[in-house]
């Protein structure tokens, strides 16, 4: 059985993300902040995991290598976007979402990339809110901290892709669309199945490594 790490499975894409690994037979290790998951499955493992917390992240990384000795697909899920007052950048915002999206992510794989597989794959959930070719118009003061948080991510990718190609690894960040999630909010055009089903297909597919993905399209960074 392959093994999945799938971080922020509690609720949104994370949760439809592990329950169509779990339904495509893959062994998954969830991760929330709660340590807890609404699935119920006798091949989902769920791990306590604070992305803000250096004490939570080494602690969640040890359970996770004691648990398996190979991961096929490291799925980089859990993000938040923290308010912020428009058209200014709140410094405390800007911390905490760079905390979480994008230094607790970095830690947490670093920690996880000795037993990832040859020829294994890690995703990073981006957004295309990060890209600086996005015409922003008159939405161009919304959330900048979290835009900041995924643009950096994409970099990210990009230097760890060099990285690891020797061990034929596949880094790639993925834009999941405007999906109906607490983040997204309830006019989103997209289910969370619908995105994580896009998502699962990108991860069991070889492609090239160092790329921003949407639908199993290129996206320009």
């Amino acid at each position: 059985m392959k093994t999945v790490v799938i971080t922020g499975v509690s609720r949104g894409i994370g949760e439809a993300l592990a329950n169509k690994f779990l339904q495509e037979g893959y062994g998954v290790i969830g991760t929330s902040t709660s340590g807890k998951s609404k699935i119920n499955s006798p091949n989902l493992m769920m791990i306590k995991l604070d992305l803000s917390d250096t004490v939570s992240i080494k602690k969640a990384g040890k359970d996770i290598k004691n648990t398996t000795a190979n991961i096929d697909i490291l799925m980089n899920n859990a993000g938040i976007s923290a308010d912020e007052e428009l058209g200014k950048i709140d410094i405390n915002v800007l911390r905490k979402n760079l905390e979480v999206n994008l230094i607790g992510l970095i830690a947490f794989t670093e920690l996880l990339l000795p037993i990832i597989s040859q020829n294994g794959q890690i995703i990073n959930m981006s957004s295309i809110m990060g890209s600086l070719t996005i015409k922003l118009g008159n939405s161009e003061l919304d959330f900048p901290a979290y835009r900041i948080s995924k643009t950096a991510i994409n970099m990210y990718t990009k230097t760890l892709a060099s990285r690891v190609k020797g061990r034929g690894i596949i880094v790639s960040s993925v834009h999941p669309g405007w999906v109906k999630t607490d983040m997204g909010g309830k006019d989103a055009t997209k289910e969370p199945t619908e995105a994580a089903n896009e998502i699962y297909k990108l991860a069991i597919t070889p492609h090239e490594t160092g790329l921003f993905w949407h639908d199993n399209k290129i996206c320009s960074w």
